[in-house]
């Protein structure tokens, strides 16, 4: 049988393989293949690792997807997005925050913080990488990658609730030395190179190289300088030494590094429908190239005339003032505000191009992430038993700016708040004290030349002062809002098994692992100069008070999280026994016990938390120096002040395991039902103020998985048919939802079933076809009533939202029974009109109305209302209010929604034919074609939540040469243009509740041209 020949007979469903293009011999495409026994062995079947033991693909009794190196060059597989178009029941997205999801049969990373576990366990070389960096880069010299789909209970990592993806990097082949290359060019200015060196250094010794780099320009277009941004320019090397001193022993030590820095986007695009009333900032009905109403957002709220109004009077009274003194000094902030939350907002007029690849943005992204992975792993067979011990250091650093509203802000050169500050800098007027001036310091840092001459605002730095202390980004004429991710993370484990080869019915597997985990400066900033603003101006109070020295100011505009520490220290004791009752017939049972214990050392990362008395005090914070980072803060000093910090610690400790049964109706045919139990353990929650009654932690998941499968091979190889069947009782799910501008994860429990089919067709030796398609089901199966941020009302008409005139979050207030929603209004009214704000309006996109006030004085004041309310709604003096304030809004059952990014449809085909020359070459086409069904990117199941099915081709011709020596190819990547989305994050309310969204790539060509030897 010829080579190509070999490879189509060997090909199977779950390696959606072909014959490899740059190695098909010369052949005639009429001959038949030669007979087969049915229960031959098939040669070329590709050896995976899948249950930690070196086994024919076709005989695991698991759902597992390989791909050879050859594979994901045919089949166009460069990165992880294109290689979950290639698997059923599999997506992935990036999500906002330098990170990404693989979500397997439903189950994905639905949980936001620190302390979060992913639900699909990254190997490499079968060591767990708890993060990495490996998504961002592209796939080179690869051995082949290994997908399981399903929990794994027993054998991996620390576990996994929705599968493992494992990375088999190639090692040193003793045999000779080798060599390959590959150039490509593509649009976008797109340059890229692979290249592998082999060399055995002696019969036992061998070296090999590898690296891989890409430099293109962006696929972004900037509308505001007529710039690309969304490039990319890294580059990745990998070396690998072996020591093989017999057939018996091996040892390879691996060196890994990677780095990027470019001006690449966490974000492809940002929308909106606009909320014109700026409760919500964007509308709950539907996406829409708009950009959320600016008055919705924290930066407009606290540098506006109410709020600062209302904040400076309350410093006055809380610190003994009068009244009389109280308005005077609020007439004096409230003319020094940037504007009005009635007024015309800063995005008023704000173009959002209606093209995912065109922006109009004032703050150039920029991107810098490196990785370091060093990796021993040791192989013995004593005859009898076999050792593997694995053992790995991994550190992986990322640090990332992009523009935070997608948008460019109106100019501030003309603003009359700025006009007031430098006139009050230069004559403060009999409004103040004798001598005390606290206005010509702050306008010295914020607006050195003048209003005309720009604003200066802060730098995302670990400098807490910010502009204050000497941290600026610059001046400019308008606010650069503007983000700062970052998170440096080191871990290393340790893994060993030992293996028995008893010639009887038994035999067994037994391991264990360790693995410490260490993030430090993890940071998330939000800037902008509204920020800068209020701090400042708050903190010039104290000073107009006489409190404090009047040549210093007291402010920051965020508190950074230079302090912040999570730790992860996590054991696990496995192993598995395999009874082997005849040719035919195995029954496989493991356990594992994990236990993971978790340290969080974190704070709020702005100086606003309300707590009902003080808009100013963080969580944990007594008085409001520690608001203002120690009360005196010098200019030119860096100094983080008395932070409050929150510590906490979890432990979790579970048992799971496997149980499979599987049985061969003939050597090329098997079917099998298993049971597994997944586990991932719990977290801790991010601090948040104590007004907010929400969990500290969140419980550990739990997934039950029943599964049936068939895996075949028919007609002497010619066709490979597997099918798979499960069912998934899902328990604590852990879903994030926004409170008051963090992540607060909950848990809930889902079903998921679903079904899943894969052929590889070979008619004939020169033409392949595989396909493969799956179907999901899944739905939350008891009552879960949570808020949702988008719409705080829950759909009732009753409800009147409200945006927090301290901290930008919303609340709802509804009626208790004998009230209505005239009843509602008429009180946020009366309440509003107390504090100079205005009564409810009506908020389109909604059936309710909504108004801006404090959710804690409407709580208060209905809890013991004035005298003059009592009798207003009725009631006897001294009665409570029938009106309830919820925190987060009313709460709605998610009951029978489906899970996030779970697409009930999904489907892959690819096609190729070997067109073989007179003079030995050949000539290759292949085309693909995947396609994802619509799924939800919300756990609300809203029609703003759901994301369209999408379509990718690719397409490529190969010409190889008559010796397998050089090749050259075209190809073509999303014939269509495609721009689909792959998944959304929906931003906090102070932030205006715009959606983030995250795309494919867009259609790529270009010309590739490779050797080998």
């Amino acid at each position: 049988m010829k080579k190509f020949e070999l490879l189509a007979a060997s090909a199977i469903i779950l390696l959606h393989t072909a014959p490899a293009m740059a190695q098909a011999a010369p052949q005639t495409p009429q001959t038949a293949p030669t007979p087969v026994p049915e229960n031959a062995p098939q040669e070329g079947d590709i050896v995976v690792t899948a249950q930690r033991q070196s086994e024919r693909l076709q005989d695991v009794p698991i759902a597992v997807s390989a791909f050879t190196a050859a594979a994901l060059d045919r089949q166009q597989i460069v990165n992880p997005t294109a290689l979950q178009q290639s698997l059923p029941n599999i997506t992935f997205t990036k999500t906002n925050f330098t990170g990404s999801s693989f979500t397997i049969r439903g189950i994905g990373d639905l949980c936001t913080g620190t302390s979060c576990d992913s639900a699909t366990a990254i190997h490499v070389n079968d060591m767990p990488l708890v993060s990495t960096r490996l998504f961002e880069s592209e796939f080179f010299d690869l051995e082949r990658v290994e997908v399981l789909r399903g929990p794994q209970g027993t054998l991996f990592g620390r576990n996994a609730t929705s599968g493992v993806v494992n990375f088999i990097t190639a090692k040193p082949d003793l045999s000779g030395i080798h060599a390959t290359g590959e150039a490509e060019y593509g649009n976008y200015n797109s340059k890229k190179a692979k290249a592998m060196l082999n060399i055995p250094l002696s019969d036992t010794i061998g070296v090999r190289v590898a690296g891989l780099y890409l430099k293109r320009d962006g696929y972004t277009e900037n509308l505001y300088n007529d710039s690309k941004i969304d490039n990319r320019d890294l580059y990745s090397i990998r070396g690998t030494l072996s020591w093989e001193p017999d057939s018996n022993t091996r040892l390879d030590l691996m060196g890994y590094y990677f780095h990027e820095r470019d001006n690449r986007s966490r974000i492809q695009k940002q929308m909106c429908h606009r909320d014109p009333t700026g409760i919500l900032g964007c509308l709950p009905d539907k996406l829409a190239y708009q950009t959320t109403n600016g008055n919705s957002t924290l930066s407009a709220i606290q540098s506006s005339s109410q709020f600062l109004g209302i904040a400076s009077a309350s410093a006055v009274t809380g610190g003994g003032g009068t009244p009389a003194q109280a308005a005077a000094v609020a007439a004096i902030y409230r003319s020094l505000a940037l504007g009005s939350i009635y007024g015309t907002d800063v995005f008023a007029n704000a173009v959002n191009p209606t093209n995912n690849r065109v922006v109009n943005v004032d703050y150039t992204p920029t991107y810098f992430a490196d990785e370091e992975q060093y990796q021993a792993k040791f192989f013995h067979d004593f005859g009898r038993v076999s050792l593997n011990i694995t053992g790995g250091y991994a550190r992986n650093s990322v640090d990332s700016r992009t523009d935070y509203t997608n948008a460019v802000e109106s100019p501030l050169t003309n603003n009359p708040g700025l006009q007031t500050l430098a006139a009050y800098a230069a004559a403060p007027g009999a409004a103040f004290p004798a001598g005390v001036n606290p206005f010509t310091a702050l306008a010295a840092k914020l607006i050195p030349n003048g209003p005309a001459g720009g604003v200066c605002q802060s730098d995302a730095t670990h400098n807490a002062g910010g502009v204050y202390s000497g941290a600026s980004v610059g001046c400019f004429q308008q606010s650069l809002d503007f983000d700062r991710s970052k998170a440096d993370t080191k871990q290393w484990s340790v893994e060993g098994h030992i293996d028995s080869h008893f010639d009887g019915m038994f035999n067994f597997l037994l391991g264990g692992i360790y693995l410490d985990q260490k993030v430090t400066d993890n940071d998330y900033y939000v800037n902008a100069f509204g920020l800068d603003y209020a701090s400042g101006l708050v903190g010039t109070i104290p000073r107009l008070l006489g409190a404090v020295p009047t040549n210093v100011i007291s402010a920051t505009p965020f508190y950074d999280n230079d302090e912040a520490e999570y730790r992860l220290k996590s054991y696990g004791i496995f192993g598995e026994t395999y009874f082997q009752f005849n040719d035919k017939l195995k029954l496989t049972v493991g356990l594992r016990y994990n236990h993971d214990s978790k340290y969080l050392k974190a704070r709020t990362t702005y100086l606003v938390d309300s707590n009902g008395e003080n808009p100013f005090l963080p969580y944990g914070g007594t008085d409001l120096s520690q608001a203002l980072n120690a009360g005196a803060l010098d200019f030119d000093v860096t100094h983080s002040g008395n932070q409050a910090y929150t510590e906490d610690r979890v432990a979790f400790s579970r048992l799971t395991g496997r149980a499979v049964l599987d049985y061969k109706i003939t050597p090329n045919n098997m079917v099998y039902v298993s049971y597994s139990r997944g586990y991932k353990s719990g977290g801790i929650n991010p601090p948040l103020s104590p007004i907010f009654a929400v969990p500290t932690t969140f419980e550990p998941e739990k997934v039950d998985a029943f599964e049936i499968g068939s895996k075949n091979s028919f007609m002497h190889g010619a066709l490979h048919l597997n099918l798979t069947g499960f069912y998934y009782k899902y328990n604590n799910l852990q879903l994030a939802r926004i409170v008051a501008r963090t992540a607060v994860n909950d848990n809930v429990s889902a079903d998921i079933y679903g079904l899943e089919a894969e052929a590889v067709i070979n008619p004939i030796p020169a033409f392949t076809v595989n396909a493969n398609f799956s179907y999901l089901h899944s739905k939350v199966t008891t009552d879960k009533f949570i808020a949702n941020p988008r719409d705080p009302s829950g759909g009732r008409s009753d409800a009147v939202i409200i945006k927090d005139i301290t901290n930008a979050s919303n609340c709802a207030v509804i009626p208790k029974a004998g009230a209505n929603a005239a009843a509602v209004n008429a009180y946020v009214g009366a309440v509003n009109s107390s504090i100079g704000l205005a009564a409810p309006t009506p908020i389109p996109g909604t059936n309710t109305t909504g108004a801006y006030s404090s959710c804690s004085a409407l709580a208060a004041t209905a809890a013991a209302p004035p005298a003059a309310l009592d009798i207003a709604f009725g009631l006897p003096v001294g009665t409570a209010l029938p009106f309830t304030v919820l925190g987060d809004g009313v709460a709605v059952n998610i009951r029978g929604n489906q899970l996030p990014q779970a697409p009930t449809y999904k489907f892959a085909v690819g096609a190729q034919y070997v067109i073989d020359f007179g003079n030995g070459m050949t000539l290759v086409p292949r085309v693909d074609l995947n396609y994802t069904g619509g799924s939800f990117a919300s756990i609300f199941n809203q029609n703003i939540d759901r994301m369209q099915g999408y379509e990718v081709i690719n397409a490529q011709v190969q010409l190889n040469s008559r010796d397998d020596r050089w090749y050259i190819r075209g190809f073509v990547q999303n014939l269509t243009g495609n721009d689909a989305i792959t998944g959304q994050y929906v931003t906090d309310q102070s932030s205006g509740l715009f959606t983030n969204i995250f795309t494919i790539e867009p259609r790529r060509y270009g010309i590739a041209a490779g050797f080998k030897f």
